[in-house]
């Protein structure tokens, strides 16, 4: 067992962990972006693309008025900052590939990466636990699968995770009575990590607002542990909350925001209900096991109880901050896993006393069980990027966007179509080029909402003045009998492997 004066050693094995972690999310590279939450992914990809397309001056004019046509069917509830970066990089690089947001996720992660492992060190005061927290954050295989997704989750979680560490710099930055003589080094110094902290955050939260929960938990506790019940007075507070808050506020609640104000009301007010429920609890607590292993949570937990006074409160203010924040979309806690990636760099972070007090033990310990105990965790962070690596190349999606071309060369150019098929369309809409209309799924969620779908008059609201009906999620049909009924007595205009089009014009 390696003690925290080897500093080659751990230095070494900081970068073997960060080429394994890299290596892992590099893995399978040019498959489709179906692995994970593909709803979210060919959203991004398509905003993406007409982003790319408004900024490519050889493009088909009809090519890019029906780019910008798609893009403009998924809701707008962030600004399009990692879709503008990657539409940049495509006209950069020559074209689309799946590629680029995948090595962007990847690069974020590890940036992020390095951020937490010093954060570790200083909570911990030990390289080694430190190293060891890393090692979670980077070879779980939840976080391997998310990093690298094409969507907004990898930016905002690094650039949080930075903000949160400039604040523990900052809170480290302010003594409680510096000799005079350094005084003004002290105020440089404390600044520059305020403001640092303070810009970080606040683009954290311009890239998706949901992350002030966990971030403004962070802040509240370091400020409240380092100034006390006077932090009012202190200017830098004053200015960190203004950075922090105000980019994301002008954009998600001022102007025409419509969209954003849809998604509060949707998502948030509408499912407060759950949150009376026992049950809601037992299923969120019961789905981060799945993500992140139960029992890793709740040594977390421990560690966060154990750590130092400053971590302690830092810990204490993350994990309230993401309570508040699942209590805030409660359905989305136990459905959409995606919505936890800000969770690991806390669970890495609680890690970081338990692995603390194990290797303080260890070193007392003879050679032959510091060795044993090293190559356990060696077992450990083996099996754990087994895992990682198995689940990403389990499925091969390389035939889908194949398949999804042919779908859209059977439905005529300027058709308007309805569709009951995967993703919200977004499948046919980014590999077959056809913009279509959603025919409504029956879900959990329409359950959870209490929605009752009906056939005939949802059929005549919605596709009446539509040229075709076309049906890819013959799963969803079976569960919607008067659908079925409807769509009988139309002729079928193309039919092929795994989807039937249905004349609907008179």
């Amino acid at each position: 067992m390696l003690s925290p004066s080897h500093s080659r050693a751990w230095r070494a094995l900081l970068f073997l962990l960060l080429a394994l972690g890299g290596f892992l999310r590099l893995l399978d590279l040019t498959d489709a972006p179906l692995d994970f939450h593909p709803t979210r992914q060919l959203r991004n990809s398509i905003i993406a693309r007409g982003i790319y397309y408004d900024l490519l001056p050889s493009a088909d004019p009809s090519a890019r008025a029906l780019a910008d046509s798609i893009a403009r069917v998924p809701a707008r509830y962030e600004p399009p900052i990692i879709e503008t970066l990657v539409a940049v990089t495509y006209l950069a690089g020559g074209g689309e590939s799946i590629v680029i947001p995948r090595l962007y996720g990847t690069l974020f992660w590890l940036l992020a990466g390095l951020c937490l492992y010093d954060l570790a060190r200083r909570i911990t005061n030990s390289p080694i636990a430190a190293l060891l927290c890393l090692a979670y954050f980077l070879v779980l295989p939840f976080a391997v699968q998310a990093s690298r997704s094409f969507q907004p989750d990898p930016l905002m979680t690094a650039s949080a995770l930075f903000g949160i560490y400039f604040l523990y710099r900052w809170s480290e930055s302010l003594p409680p009575d510096p000799p005079p003589a350094t005084r003004r080094s002290y105020l440089v110094s404390s600044w520059r990590y305020a403001l640092l902290a303070a810009l970080c955050i606040g683009f954290a939260a311009f890239v998706k607002i949901f992350i002030g929960f966990i971030a403004g938990g962070a802040a509240a506790a370091l400020t409240f542990f380092t100034l006390g019940k006077n932090f009012w007075r202190n200017k830098q507070v004053w200015v960190m909350a203004a950075v922090m808050i105000l980019p994301a506020l002008l954009f998600y609640f001022t102007g025409n925001r419509g969209n954003s104000t849809e998604y509060i009301t949707n998502w948030s007010l509408d499912m407060l209900k759950l949150i009376a429920s026992p049950d809601f609890y037992s299923k969120w607590l019961a789905f981060l096991g799945s993500l992140f292993g139960q029992t890793f949570i709740f040594l977390s937990l421990a560690g966060t109880l154990l750590a130092a006074p400053r971590g302690r409160a830092l810990l204490i203010g993350l994990w309230a901050g993401y309570l508040l924040y699942g209590l805030s979309v409660p359905f989305q806690m136990y459905t959409h896993s995606y919505y936890h990636i800000q969770l690991t760099p806390i669970l890495a972070l609680g890690l970081g006393p338990i692995a603390e007090a194990v290797t303080r033990r260890a070193v007392r310990e003879k050679r032959g069980w510091q060795a044993a105990l090293t190559l356990l965790v060696v077992a450990v962070i083996g099996f754990q990027s087994y895992v990682s690596r198995s689940v990403l190349l389990a499925e091969d999606f390389r035939a889908e966007p194949a398949y999804w071309k042919t779908v859209g060369e059977a439905i005529p150019e300027n058709a308007k179509v309805i569709a009951l098929t995967q993703d919200f369309g977004y499948r046919l809409m980014y590999y077959g080029w056809r913009r279509v209309d959603t025919w409504p799924l029956v879900s959990g969620l329409a359950d959870v909402r209490g929605n009752q779908l009906d056939a005939e008059k949802t059929f005549a609201e919605s596709a009446a003045h539509k040229d075709y009906f076309l049906v890819t999620s013959f799963n969803q049909l079976d569960k919607q009998p008067g659908l079925k009924k409807i769509l009988d007595a139309y002729p079928i205009a193309a039919e092929g492997d795994g989807f039937v089009l249905y004349d609907l014009k008179p």
